[in-house]
């Protein structure tokens, strides 16, 4: 596993420290799922501007067409497809 070091500003420091006592889990393993999170926000945020396709996004999230559904779903992003394309395109497989 690759390993990266930085500074951070006091606050943020403080911040993940926090954080990490908060869900009781090491610091490196909090800036794993930070990172991780703010990925997939990254992307989602990527996608609801048009930057992305539904495709691409599930690509990058490493997730099925209908898991990425799921999850735009779960964030309040609306799906380009809806429930009766859905449907159908089960029906078609």
């Amino acid at each position: 596993m690759p390993v990266i070091s930085l500074r951070l500003k006091e606050k943020d420091f403080n911040k993940l420290d926090e954080f990490s006592k908060m869900v009781n889990k090491d610091k490196s393993t909090v800036v794993r799922e930070l990172l991780e999170n703010g990925w997939k926000f990254s992307m989602i945020r990527l996608y609801r501007d048009g930057k992305l396709s539904l495709e691409t996004l599930a690509s990058k999230l490493e997730l099925s067409i209908s898991e990425t559904i799921d999850l735009l779903s779960e964030t309040g992003i609306k799906s380009p497809v809806s429930y009766d394309d859905y449907v159908k395109g089960f029906e078609a497989l």
